[in-house]
């Protein structure tokens, strides 16, 4: 009779996240998710197969986790101060004692997903999904007015959502913030 889970899944799901998202996947070893879950190893196999499903797993927590922030983010005030406080965000995070090592999303954009068509998916749904959410923003601050840009909510989104994975690397790279916050100014004024 197989003995019954002992462990709290979403707990092990943040741990492992956590480890990966500041090593990435490859750099990640069983040791590292071992230490980090407190699983025992045939734990961790019976539970989630192995080291790459463990980590889908935990990117898909990270993934949902990010995406119920933005759309937070997204639905309050006048929706161009939302999507400014959502750029904004990211330049802020880079000034927490503990730096969050970027965007998984955009992290695993880089080391995964050229070679890995599971993570390349999730990622380009990443993308789909702000696109999706900064247009919708788009169409509302433009009937409330506070976007008077008259391109194509769609194009404008577009072009947001390219330019977010720039300034997460540069934030990343310890890019001047002056020269940021200057870059994000000069795009965000594509909605005026």
């Amino acid at each position: 009779m197989a003995r019954p889970q002992q462990f709290d899944k979403q707990e092990v799901l943040h741990n492992a996240m956590r480890v990966f998202w500041r090593k990435g996947f490859v750099s990640t070893s069983l040791a590292d998710l071992l230490a980090a879950t407190n699983l025992s190893k045939s734990s961790l196999y019976s539970s989630f197969g192995g080291k790459r499903e463990l980590f889908l797993a935990a990117f898909d927590a990270y993934r949902e986790n990010r995406r119920q922030d933005m759309y937070q983010i997204l639905s309050e005030g006048p929706a161009r101060q939302a999507i400014e406080s959502m750029f904004h965000t990211i330049l802020e995070g880079a000034k927490a004692s503990e730096f969050s090592n970027g965007c998984m999303s955009i992290n695993q954009a880089i080391e995964m997903a050229p070679h890995d068509d599971d993570v390349c998916a999730k990622v380009k749904e990443d993308f789909q999904t702000m696109e999706k959410a900064l247009a919708k923003t788009i169409e509302r601050g433009q009937a409330d007015g506070s976007i008077r840009g008259h391109k194509s909510a769609y194009e404008l989104a577009r072009l947001l959502v390219v330019a977010f994975p720039g300034l997460q690397v540069m934030v990343r790279a310890r890019c001047d913030t002056n020269r940021l916050n200057e870059a994000l100014r000069l795009l965000l004024s594509l909605l005026d």
